[in-house]
Formats: C-alpha cells, sequence, structure tokens
C-alpha cells in the first residue's frame, strides 16, 4: 500500500508539473504549481514513512529523499516568484486602464 502510495504521489509531481507548464496565466501557473507542492510534499512523507517502519534501509534512502525536498523547495519558490509577479502585473495593468472622462479628468 505504501509503495502505491509513493508511486501515486511521485508520478503526480511530473504530471502537474508538465500542466503547470501549459498554462494560460500566471494564477493558473500557481495554482498548478500549488498542487505540484502537494504532491511532492506528499511523496516525501511516504518516504518518511518507509523510512520509519523500516521497510528499506535508511542509507537508501537518503538520496532521494534529499532530493525530494530539495523538488519541494524549488516549486515553493517558484510558486512564490509567480505569484508576486503576479500581483505586481495586475497593479500595472489597473493604472492603464483609467479611461479619460467627458470633461477630461480620469475615470
Amino acid at each position: 500500500m505504501i509503495g502505491r502510495q509513493l508511486l501515486r504521489s511521485a508520478t503526480s509531481v511530473g504530471a502537474n508539473y508538465r500542466a503547470a507548464c501549459r498554462s494560460q496565466s500566471r494564477p493558473e501557473f500557481a495554482a498548478k504549481l500549488s498542487i505540484v507542492v502537494e504532491e511532492a510534499d506528499e511523496a516525501l512523507y511516504w518516504l518518511e514513512l518507509v523510512h520509519e517502519t523500516g521497510l528499506i534501509r535508511a542509507k537508501l534512502l537518503t538520496d532521494i529523499t534529499k532530493e525530494a525536498n530539495e523538488i519541494v523547495a524549488i516549486m515553493l519558490a517558484s510558486r512564490k516568484t509567480a505569484k508576486t509577479h503576479g500581483l505586481l502585473a495586475n497593479r500595472k495593468s489597473t493604472i492603464e486602464n483609467r479611461q479619460l472622462s467627458d470633461r477630461g479628468k480620469l475615470s
């Protein structure tokens, strides 16, 4: 059961990252990266459970656990960047959308 759950969450990371790369907007990209982060963290959970139950020797899990932690950190940073740039873009666009009224004042 643990192996199936680990396989499911780990393969979901790649599938959801691929979907994020095909996003139509920054908010959609950030939302899909949130799913990637959740799935990568879940895979990390299952790796920790494998370690705690002794199903695989700790020495064999060291590299893959380190890599899973790195993937979570990278995806979190990417999501933060996407959200930050999306907010800045939205602020800029609201200023640009102002129009002059009939009396020559900004509305």
